[in-house]
């Protein structure tokens, strides 16, 4: 089992010891919405650059992921996409990653990053890390959970795509707008959050170790960039297939638009013709208006509208614009 304690509120470390090995030991101290406390404790313990300490700060979060190589530890900010409120979020995560441990900095909302830290504590025996006690192979096995935890955003995504398409051939347009529109805004951000993964996962293929052969290291990075790829992928199929459905939906909604423009404009002219002899036999022109004296005047006139209104139909029938 691994040692387990608790540095404070906001910090937790785990100790994977492999027994068979000699004077080797692995920590992977996880700190969960650092502060000032947290970040003067990294200082004092590690000694790590000022304005790496600063980017990780809980209330600092950094616009681009990157990958600075310093002389005795390698700092890394990365972003995993995250639901939050059914909408896609970044979430970050900052790595200090060294001989001997891995630091991870996060704002606790990342349940893959969650789900295995408590699987080391529970597993450590079934653990890649636990064999070589190899920091970087240990930041490979979190980050296969982070990435191919985004397999499970994207498979909700293609859910939702079905339920869309479901939706418009239903006849509901206006619920599918709304939805198009989520769809959109969570594939752009999920997008955004990942663009710069395969170019991180490049550089890191170039980290060295002294407990893990430098080939096995590149072996393990470039399966994480055939994962990022394949993400990336699928992503710009269903990028195409909300553009198919937007543009389905738009066309069917101009199709409404159009039966109803047309039905307004078929009533319209179907009116005008009564109007106009309504306005006609209303003049105050007694003497010379016909029908006024009549005694069936009155069902003269209706009668002479509603053969207007006839003709206009058979009309508007032989010309095929009623269909």
């Amino acid at each position: 089992m691994p040692k387990i304690s608790k540095i404070s509120d906001k910090i937790q470390e785990i100790k994977i010891d492999n027994p068979k090995t000699k004077d080797n030991s692995l920590k992977w101290i996880s700190i969960a919405n650092a502060e000032k406390k947290e970040i003067e404790y990294l200082r004092r313990k590690f000694g790590f650059n000022i304005s790496h300490l600063r980017a990780s700060t809980a209330t600092v979060f950094a616009q681009r992921p990157m990958v600075e190589i310093e002389d005795n530890y390698v700092f890394i900010i990365l972003h995993f996409p995250t639901f939050k409120e059914n909408k896609i979020v970044p979430g970050e995560i900052e790595f200090f990653i060294g001989h001997g441990y891995l630091i991870t900095l996060h704002n606790g909302n990342l349940k893959p990053l969650n789900d295995f830290f408590d699987y080391c504590k529970n597993n450590p025996g079934q653990l890649l890390s636990y064999e070589t006690e190899s920091s970087s192979i240990l930041l490979y096995e979190l980050l296969s959970r982070l990435i191919k935890d985004c397999y499970n955003i994207l498979d909700q995504n293609s859910i939702n795509i079905n339920d869309v398409e479901e939706i418009i051939f239903e006849g509901d347009q206006k619920h599918a707008v709304s939805r198009i529109l989520e769809l959109r805004r969570n594939i752009i951000n999920i997008r955004k959050i990942l663009q710069n993964h395969v170019n991180i996962l490049k550089r890191l293929q170039d980290m060295k170790s002294g407990l893990v052969p430098h080939e096995s290291i590149k072996q393990h990075y470039e399966d994480l960039e055939e994962h990022s790829r394949r993400i990336w992928e699928v992503l710009d199929l269903q990028k195409e297939m909300v553009e198919v459905l937007n543009d389905t939906n738009e066309s069917l909604l101009n199709d409404k638009m159009n039966i109803i423009m047309k039905t307004l404009t078929i009533i319209s002219v179907l009116v005008l013709p009564l109007n106009l002899m309504a306005g006609i036999f209303g003049m105050n022109t007694v003497s010379s208006m016909p029908f006024v004296n009549n005694n069936y005047g009155f069902w003269i006139i209706l009668l002479i509208m509603g053969a207007s209104l006839l003709a206009l139909l058979a009309f508007f029938t032989k010309k095929r614009w009623l269909d």
